[in-house]
């Protein structure tokens, strides 16, 4: 079978690594341009009043050249205590749910230590994402970018937080699903700390839309 390419992202949905856990070879694009509201800086996740999204600000150029930016060479925006925040957003959220407390010391460092690339910093929080999974983070990255591949199964698509949801995924038991229902394809997060060390299980498990 071909790797599955993808986009590093902040953490990601869970049909993205529906498609991780089930491929035998995973490809990391590493040569496109950076694009505006995708999983690259934002995830939902459950909070108390519904769907929450959690977005990493980026540095805008000064200098405006027209020319498009490298995603690998996006910075992060560092002047606020975005990571504080967000950390505080995802505890509120878990704290109460079966496997965050669990998971919890896997997360400090990425959101107390100041990052300054986006790509990188995406990249550690995926790692933890496989480490929490018992995954290897085990890929390569592309060359040059090829707007279509026949290297690989192109799943670059996955990115785009606007779009239709590519698995048919089971519902499992989130924190304030008794008040607002089942909330589809949140951020992984939302699965590791509902569901631990079975998350993988139900990876493996999903219809994939290829």
């Amino acid at each position: 079978m071909k790797p599955v390419l993808i986009h590093p992202c902040y953490f990601g949905p869970v049909d993205l690594y529906a498609f991780i856990a089930q491929a035998d070879q995973l490809a990391m694009e590493k040569q496109d341009n950076y694009q505006k509201q995708t999983y690259r800086t934002r995830q939902y996740i459950y909070g108390a009043n519904g769907k929450l999204l959690l977005n990493v600000p980026i540095k805008h150029r000064e200098n405006k050249t027209g020319k498009h930016q490298k995603y690998k060479d996006i910075q992060i925006e560092n002047a606020f205590k975005w990571q504080r925040l967000h950390w505080k957003s995802l505890e509120a959220a878990y704290r109460t749910s079966p496997y965050f407390e669990f998971y919890e010391d896997e997360f400090v460092d990425i959101f107390e230590k100041k990052a300054t690339f986006l790509m990188d910093f995406n990249l550690k929080c995926m790692q933890i994402i496989f480490d929490c999974l018992n995954l290897d983070f085990d890929f390569v990255f592309t060359e040059s970018f090829e707007l279509s591949t026949e290297a690989y199964e192109d799943q670059r698509a996955l990115v785009r937080s606007k779009r239709r949801q590519q698995a048919e995924l089971e519902d499992y038991i989130q924190v304030f699903q008794p008040k607002f229902g089942f909330i589809s394809n949140l951020s992984i997060l939302d699965l590791l700390f509902n569901k631990g060390p079975s998350a993988l299980n139900y990876l493996e498990s999903q219809k994939l839309n290829h």
